[in-house]
């Protein structure tokens, strides 16, 4: 399989050591994560800070914001949601991209520290992101941004609970979006599609991962038919009424097809939807490789289709 990696890719993946995701492993590999993830470099130009609210069952539910400093308008604002299989990951993961999206997409961000699985399994997690989309949505006044341009975004998993707090507040009609990017979105847990078959093992994130990952997260619902949509939104029957969505995916990746299909069910269903494939690439490519080529690309893409999400004309109504 590395033959068919990009080249410029290649060096990170060398130095990757596969996960051995196991509920027992994990307080270590959290923090090794936090061990290896640099300081933030603050950007002075924009404002930084960390607040905690209430969450589901009165749980504190903590919160990062970014905004620029020196203004006064109404802005529009990006829920982001940091990846990590369910299981891994930190609010403090994507200090980076998210003062990007402030500067270049004049946006407020705010990025929610969710629960993780298997400690907090389903609908912990994506409870904890629509709480946040909420209170988001209830303070837009005191934090001066406009209702009626909220968007949401994360990766990985981070775009699974993306797609999946867009569906549950078209169902529970509050708060109106604009705009979601759900970039490589683990929205699957039947782990069972092309790629997945075709991606088993390496390349950061794979078969034998993704059914860890899942399995920790859907907790006593996995294996089982009943699984909600707001769970897995591979599983919902119904894409209409949908935003504005971008997203995409490495060829390489064992979301794929998981990707392909819901761009399809999307298209399908009227929802407007802008995709990208990035061959060569494997999962989380970017993240990885910063400063190649293809990953300054896909990230500028990112950047500009959060302003495309904010700057559209129609607002869908949910």
């Amino acid at each position: 399989m590395k033959n068919r990696v990009n080249p410029e890719l290649l060096p990170a993946l060398e130095l990757f050591q596969d996960l051995e995701l196991r509920p027992e492993y994990l307080p270590a590999i959290r923090e090794g994560m936090a061990q290896m993830r640099q300081p933030a470099n603050v950007d002075e130009s924009i404002s930084l800070t960390d607040e905690v609210i209430v969450g589901p069952d009165a749980n504190p539910l903590p919160l990062r914001i970014y905004r620029p400093k020196l203004n006064n308008e109404t802005l529009p604002v990006l829920l982001w949601i940091h990846g990590g299989g369910y299981v891994l990951g930190s609010v403090e993961d994507n200090d980076e991209l998210c003062m990007n999206f402030v500067k270049e997409a004049r946006c407020v961000v705010v990025s929610v520290d969710y629960r993780l699985a298997p400690e907090n399994p389903y609908p912990a997690p994506i409870e904890d992101c629509y709480s946040a989309l909420k209170w988001i949505a209830d303070h837009a006044k005191s934090l001066n941004i406009d209702s009626n341009r909220i968007g949401v975004a994360g990766a990985s998993a981070g775009g699974g609970l993306t797609a999946a707090v867009t569906l549950l507040a078209r169902d529970r009609q509050y708060p109106s979006l604009c705009f979601q990017m759900p970039l490589y979105p683990m929205i699957d847990d039947r782990n069972n599609t092309p790629s997945a078959n075709e991606i088993k093992e390496g390349l950061v994130w794979n078969q034998k991962t993704n059914e860890a990952g899942w399995r920790m997260y859907l907790g006593a619902l996995y294996g089982s038919d009943d699984i909600p949509s707001y769970a897995a939104p591979a599983r919902a029957e119904n894409f209409s009424n949908l935003p504005y969505t971008y997203t995409c995916v490495g060829q390489l990746d064992p979301f794929r097809s998981e990707t392909l299909t819901y761009v399809s069910k999307l298209a399908e269903a009227g929802v407007d939807v802008e995709f990208h494939l990035y061959p060569g690439a494997y999962h989380g490519f970017e993240v990885l490789n910063p400063a190649t080529e293809v990953s300054v690309r896909a990230v500028t893409e990112y950047i500009q289709a959060v302003k495309n999400g904010f700057e559209r004309l129609s607002k869908v109504k949910v």
